[in-house]
């Protein structure tokens, strides 16, 4: 039976754990901080997923509850109380978030072996995954948002842990600035639901949405639809958490982090929070179709924009990294097109192959002395046996092929998108198997490169090059389980009803239901063209490998546009960067120095000096001049008097 003690349980344990190692490293020692906080976010994983089973699995599975521990803040009207919602949308997440969490923290015992900070380092990922957990269970707005902002600040800490190199810091700091801007959207979202609401509560929102779906108000002369403002802002603060297209430009970035961060943040937590967010929110957003157009179509244009550049990016966190924001775009046109259980199916078996693939990349670099460029690896199959195999199931469940897990969650998103019988939904299969096709080429390039070939790098490196420890190994093997069966064991996760009214469908979504019923054709289309990208990028990488050189050369501009990640730095740091710097310099010459400096201060001060420079010529010791000077003032004082 679960209870609302275990889920506190589960989420105040890796915060303890944190308290502990963060407080009291000097006492205990960065091995008694690494064993707290691995051992707090096991004891999670293991709780969490006992509360999974009983919730998914068991027979007469418990329903959902929200209880409340305390109340939060009470002023006036306003009260916000603090506790946790359980259902299997939470349960789903605490399963991914902790366990994901958990083999990132024994892995980073090996990877971090090293590091003269690995207890600090150890209370931020704790740290991370409290606030992770925090936002997921919570039972309102105000609370989740605390998580949400919580996931906003650790993710700041673990990207600039090494924060003597300039590239971390920037990378950190412009995470934390991209999703503050975005952030503005969710906090507008949150004023304007308590103002038409009077409440912040989940059950309170959901059980109004339905009496609020034809209101409109008044501003500027326009006339706006509630409940589609809400769902814009909300949609605009999860582009920003999952890095779509116009907030994606972080992402990759925070590869500057160390590899064990890379697959916390960008496998199963920070960027599947927005995603979260419009699932938790679907009984809002299936009351704003206007909304959900928008949200299709910018998860299509990401999912194909991060696809194009993964296919050109040489480091090899930043190709994975990529990748990840293309399967973000995934999930939010399948949240779009309504196939929201598709879009949480999605969620959770691309964390444990993608969580994967980092540490397998993570291995990869460990082995070879720190080196990321894949233009400097090759041959490395007998020298890394374990982590060929580890790096070779999670390219096949990242490409879709089956029997493994992605193949199970994209095909179905897929599906859905062409039963939903609409026009966007015909263009999201579209663009999504054009994605897949990259994503199998770009998935072999990675390959490839990394483990077949000759060595391309450092002859001294490439001799010393070796596998990675048990502690590093281990974790992976047990998301080696989850990329291979998640996807078999938990497909009926892709139906509305396993999910127990935790997520709504609105009636003129068909796509998902209708999704089994798609023409053969078109449901091994995809696969089809998944195993022509794959042999693309065979023939590229390991057949004819004097092909990308020639084909790159051959596309001259284009490539270096998409190589150069379509300008959208570049233009950002034109148009945002250079634009404050350029008010900033005129604030500072007009406000600064002309107002401020040279009129208020230097200003007053000149002032007092001339009239005192005036009024010493007056001061002469004539009594005449005196008496002179009494007569003026007492005309003026009988001219103003009369007149």
């Amino acid at each position: 039976m679960i209870s609302a003690d275990i889920i506190f349980t589960i989420v105040l344990l890796p915060l303890t754990a944190s308290i502990i190692a963060g407080l009291f490293r000097q006492s205990i020692g960065d091995k008694g901080a690494m064993g707290v906080t691995t051992t707090g976010v096991i004891m999670s994983a293991l709780l969490s997923l006992y509360t999974f089973y009983h919730m998914a699995f068991k027979e007469n599975a418990q329903p959902g509850f929200t209880e409340y521990l305390y109340t939060w803040i009470s002023t006036g009207d306003f009260s916000v109380n603090f506790g946790v919602m359980v259902d299997k949308l939470t349960a789903t997440m605490l399963l991914v978030v902790t366990s994901v969490s958990a083999c990132v923290h024994v892995y980073s015992i090996g990877y971090m072996a090293h590091d003269p900070h690995r207890a600090r380092f150890f209370s931020y990922l704790s740290l991370f995954t409290f606030t992770m957990l925090a936002l997921v269970t919570a039972p309102n707005l105000l609370q989740m948002f605390l998580g949400w902002e919580g996931v906003g600040l650790a993710s700041y800490l673990l990207i600039g842990f090494w924060f003597k190199k300039p590239s971390a810091n920037a990378a950190a700091m412009k995470a934390f600035i991209v999703n503050r801007v975005a952030d503005l959207g969710l906090l507008l979202a949150i004023f304007t639901v308590f103002l038409t609401m009077g409440s912040l509560e989940y059950t309170d929102i959901f059980a109004q949405v339905n009496a609020l779906h034809t209101e409109y108000f008044s501003f500027l002369g326009f006339d706006i639809h509630l409940l589609s403002l809400i769902a814009i802002l909300l949609f605009i603060g999860a582009m920003g958490k999952s890095a779509q297209l116009g907030f994606h430009t972080w992402l990759p970035d925070a590869m500057e982090g160390p590899t064990p961060v890379s697959a916390l943040i960008h496998a199963a937590t920070m960027v599947t929070a927005g995603v979260f967010l419009v699932a938790r929110m679907s009984p809002l957003f299936e009351f704003a179709p206007s909304i959900l157009e928008i949200v299709t179509w910018v998860g299509g244009l990401t999912a194909i924009f991060a696809a194009t550049i993964g296919m050109t990016q040489h480091d090899i966190k930043r190709v994975i990294a990529y990748s990840t924001c293309s399967q973000l775009g995934y999930m939010f046109f399948a949240c779009g097109i309504g196939a929201y259980p598709a879009a949480i199916f999605h969620l959770t078996t691309h964390a444990f192959f993608k969580a994967l693939l980092f540490l397998g990349a993570g291995s990869v670099i460990h082995g070879v002395s720190d080196e990321q460029d894949m233009r400097k690896m090759g041959g490395l199959k007998f020298a890394l046996p374990v982590t060929y195999f580890i790096m070779l199931i999670g390219s096949l469940a990242l490409m879709g092929i089956p029997p493994f897990a992605g193949f199970f969650s994209k095909d179905l998103i897929l599906e859905s998108a062409f039963m939903s019988h609409t026009t966007s939904g015909l263009w999201m299969y579209g663009l999504g198997t054009a994605a897949a096709f990259m994503t199998a080429f770009y998935s072999a390039r990675v390959f490839y490169l990394t483990f077949y070939g000759k060595n391309r790098g450092d002859e001294e490196v490439y001799k010393h090059a070796h596998e990675s420890g048990l502690v590093m190994l281990a974790p992976m093997f047990v998301l080696v389980l989850g990329a291979i069966f998640s996807g078999w064991a938990l497909h009926e996760m892709g139906t509305l009803d396993w999910w127990q009214g935790a997520i709504f469908i609105a009636d003129y979504h068909t796509g998902l239901e209708h999704a089994h019923h798609i023409a053969w054709q078109w449901k091994y289309l995809p696969l089809a063209i998944v195993g022509l990208g794959g042999l693309f990028g065979t023939i590229f990488y390991l057949w004819k490998t004097d092909l990308p050189v020639k084909v790159s050369s051959s596309l001259g501009l284009i490539y270096t546009f998409v190589y150069r990640k379509w300008m959208v730095d570049e233009l950002y740091n034109g148009i945002f960067v250079c634009g404050v710097k350029y008010l900033a310099h005129k604030f500072h010459k007009v406000g600064d120095v002309l107002i401020i400096d040279g009129i208020l201060v230097n200003g007053v001060a000149k002032i007092t000096n001339l009239s005192g420079i005036v009024m010493r010529r007056f001061q002469t010791g004539y009594i005449f001049h005196y008496a002179f000077a009494v007569v003026l003032g007492m005309c003026a004082l009988l001219t103003w008097l009369v007149f």
